[in-house]
């Protein structure tokens, strides 16, 4: 079998700058969501009209106790995107900024993703993950994405939906009130050098527990089997991949170098999910330690960069192609079933108890998610 190595890993997520809010216009109002996840009409090689869509505006993103405002860590927005012509840069300007009282003091997850299926009866909706944060400690940050190959996601009239993992409560002092989002599509017209065809979701965001032999790895992500669009001639895998979880062995899967491998048909393409530049690339004069830690895929304070890999030799000839997933072997010694009637962990690198806390012991994971990208 042939194994690529991760130079193929295109950093197309640009680095972020200084903390701002941006001025734009309201969107228009929503239209229902298609169930399709990106796929466009014939191509015509037509450049469309630059464009500015606005999805969010200084919307606020918070947790809080009790019912009588409810929480808003998930917000849905209309986006009506340009529904024909060809994009020669489409790049997201998100900035995130404090509400009076201040921002979160800590570092949560966030992501912005496009609404596929809304969810019934208060549901969860599935969502098409097209940008990932995690957010800084205590102040904002502002991040620019390249997404011109989702261009035929990003077309006609969508639901957005942001999530930020906040658990501040709203109301109580010198915590922070949560956040502000402000989310706006720059789109300049003309034909890419890879024009785009399809984006078709391989896994939505998927929780992959890590470490614990009663939870494998395929049974968090299981292997999926998707058809391949009409018209394609090239393929690339774009995946989100981030490690959570601490003083576990190896203090996984937040602080621990692993390797992740997509195999693709028969084809293992492998690549460590891992940050060092975390001093130079987070946003800067916030809190915490964000300076002194690597992470698994992720800073306090920065965008996440995805995985990119060309797949094209991998798909075969169709007319569907198959997805694994898998991650570095790894048995979390330090975990409340590991031990029968509660010995002692081992391995545990921030004591010796094995409860999971929620805080200084919590259970490792990665969340994972990816599409295929189809180039005519």
């Amino acid at each position: 079998m042939r194994a690529r190595s991760s130079a193929l890993l295109a950093l197309f997520v640009l680095g972020p700058i200084a903390a701002s809010c941006s001025s734009s216009s309201a969107a228009p109002p929503d239209a229902a969501a298609s169930d399709d996840a990106g796929g466009s009409d014939a191509p015509t090689d037509t450049p469309g009209a630059d464009a500015t869509v606005t999805a969010f505006s200084k919307t606020p993103l918070f947790f809080k106790d009790g019912s009588a405002a409810g929480n808003r860590r998930t917000v849905d927005a209309p986006a009506s995107f340009p529904a024909s012509g060809e994009y020669a840069k489409i790049v997201l300007h998100l900035t995130l900024s404090c509400p009076q009282g201040g921002c979160d003091v800590y570092d949560r997850f966030g992501t912005l993703g496009v609404v596929t299926q809304k969810g019934a009866d208060g549901g969860p909706s599935t969502v098409v993950e097209i940008a990932r944060f995690v957010t800084p400690y205590g102040v904002g940050g502002s991040w620019d994405y390249d997404l011109t190959d989702l261009r035929p996601l990003l077309t006609g009239d969508l639901t957005l939906e942001a999530f930020i993992d906040t658990w501040v409560p709203q109301g109580q002092s010198g915590i922070g009130q949560g956040w502000l989002l402000t989310a706006t599509f720059q789109m300049t017209g003309g034909v890419p050098a890879k024009v785009p065809v399809a984006v078709v979701p391989i896994w939505t965001t998927k929780q992959v527990w890590y470490g614990d032999p009663a939870k494998p790895i395929a049974g968090s992500i299981p292997p999926a089997t998707v058809t391949l669009p009409a018209g394609a001639s090239s393929y690339a895998v774009r995946a989100f991949v981030t490690g959570h979880g601490q003083g576990n062995v190896d203090d996984c899967a937040e602080f621990c170098s692993r390797q992740h491998t997509l195999t693709v048909g028969s084809t293992p393409v492998s690549t460590t999910v891992w940050r060092t530049d975390c001093a130079t690339t987070a946003v800067k004069n916030q809190g915490g330690a964000y300076p002194f830690a690597s992470r698994a895929g992720w800073c306090p304070g920065a965008s996440v960069r995805p995985w990119i890999v060309d797949v094209t030799q991998d798909v075969g000839a169709g007319p569907t192609a198959s997805f694994a997933y898998d991650v570095q072997a790894y048995d979390n010694t330090c975990r409340p079933d590991a031990v029968p009637d509660g010995g002692t962990c081992v391995g545990c690198t921030l004591g010796a108890s094995c409860a999971y806390d929620g805080g200084l012991h919590t259970e490792p994971f990665f969340y994972v998610s990816s599409v295929l990208i189809a180039y005519r």
